[in-house]
């Protein structure tokens, strides 16, 4: 059952950003169904369901965006708060539920390290590392560009990436993440929020390929969040990956 649910909602994700309306009704019909009949899951699905319902609010008010004569800056933007729409829809679920909102609003705690085989990392040195890394990458595509053109793009790409992070950690590592782990299960909680949100990328016109590749940053995103009980540290990294991609060309 949980295998149908998960399968369902990676489905929905797809057919939504393809904007396949035969598919995406098969995925709500199967999601009620599964609602009606499973009354010990019930949360969970309606959870599940209450993203695809604000997703799809989402791509449409982006359609509606994407008609205005505004700068191409702008409707990215716009498009990034209207992650507010998901964000409603699944709180709404707790709500209609009676179950608390919680999204590891809490100072981060560095003091639970990375447990290897054979050895034990820092979890403060391994979110440092990685942020490390990732600047170094970016900063090759970076170089490439005239003082300019980067100078041109710092506004927008500290407005995108701070937008763009908060929401999408909250939804993701911070509401979904915590719901699924407690009725669920931790495992199912990281994989379920990783996937989708690799998948949530093909709504801005992102490859399978690609957005399965960012699954790959939602699970260290999800592990760190885990670690330190936290989502701070998460929409730092996010916001750093965010701006790398800006100035890598991938967002405008």
């Amino acid at each position: 059952m949980l295998i149908i649910m998960a399968a369902l909602f990676f489905l929905g994700i797809t057919s939504i950003s393809y904007q396949q309306e035969f598919l995406s009704l098969f995925v709500f019909m199967g999601l009620l169904i599964l609602l009606y009949f499973n009354k010990e899951k019930r949360f969970v699905i309606s959870i599940l369901l209450s993203f695809l319902v604000g997703f799809v609010i989402f791509m449409v008010t982006n359609d509606f965006v994407g008609m205005m004569n505004s700068p191409k800056e702008i409707k990215i933007i716009l498009n990034r708060f209207s992650l507010v729409f998901i964000m409603l829809a699944i709180i709404f679920s707790h709500l209609f539920f009676n179950k608390k909102v919680y999204w590891y609003n809490e100072k981060p705690d560095w003091g639970n390290p990375i447990v290897l085989p054979f050895h034990k990392v820092n979890t403060f040195w391994f979110w440092m590392i990685g942020i490390v890394v990732n600047v170094i990458i970016y900063v090759f595509f970076i170089v490439q560009k005239d003082l300019e053109y980067i100078q041109s793009l710092f506004l927008f790409s500290l407005f995108f990436s701070f937008i763009n992070a908060v929401f999408e950690e909250i939804i993701w590592r911070g509401i979904l993440l915590s719901a699924l782990k407690k009725y669920i299960s931790t495992v199912y909680a990281v994989i379920v929020t990783s996937v989708g949100f690799g998948l949530f990328h093909l709504s801005i016109g992102f490859s399978i390929p690609l957005s399965l590749l960012i699954s790959v940053a939602g699970l260290i995103y999800a592990f760190i969040t885990l670690k330190t009980n936290s989502i701070y540290p998460s929409i730092v990294f996010h916001i750093v990956i965010n701006m790398g991609m800006v100035y890598s060309g991938l967002i405008i």
